[in-house]
């Protein structure tokens, strides 16, 4: 009984793992075809540039560089990502270390406005009625996460209905 008990806080600790009953499986925005690769800071004049010089662009494209890689609870690598390990291995490409867990991700960013979102900015949603799940903004209202069981890390659409009514904030990790 009692490894049962260690194991379940275990999970707990890892990061989040949630079976989102009507999300959608696959990008079904019609804008699919717009999902941009994420635009360099010399590139732009808002956005990632506005992001510690352009840190933000570098997580960003870190995260969307593992797109196709399977969801794996507790993952960090390349070889499975669950949504925290996902940033924290985008982060810590970016040579920058971040907690590893949605719950710590939450406590140490800071909070910006959706309008003042820029690529590398941290989003969480609600699931079960608290932050249990977080992607990685790339900008244009698109984002990258590791979903769940089953599935690949891939983009989605802050528009999708789906997200669009479970997103609890942006956070900033960068300074």
């Amino acid at each position: 009984m009692r490894w049962i008990v260690m194991v379940m806080i275990a999970g707990i600790a890892t990061g989040c793992a949630w079976e989102p009953e009507n999300a959608p499986m696959e990008q079904t925005d019609e804008r699919v075809d717009e999902i941009p690769r994420v635009a360099r800071p010399s590139d732009t004049t808002k956005g990632a540039s506005n992001v510690s010089g352009g840190v933000g662009w570098i997580v960003a494209s870190i995260a969307q560089e593992q797109i196709g890689v399977p969801y794996r609870y507790g993952g960090s690598t390349p070889r499975g990502f669950d949504c925290s390990g996902l940033v924290h291995f985008a982060y810590a490409g970016a040579g920058i270390d971040v907690p590893r867990t949605t719950g710590a991700l939450w406590q140490a960013s800071s909070t910006v406005s959706r309008a003042d979102a820029s690529p590398g900015d941290v989003l969480f949603f609600d699931i079960d009625g608290k932050p249990s799940h977080v992607g990685i903004y790339l900008g244009d209202g698109f984002f990258v996460h590791a979903p769940s069981s089953g599935k690949q890390v891939n983009t989605q659409t802050l528009d999708s209905g789906w997200y669009r009514d479970r997103l609890l904030r942006v956070g900033r990790l960068i300074p």
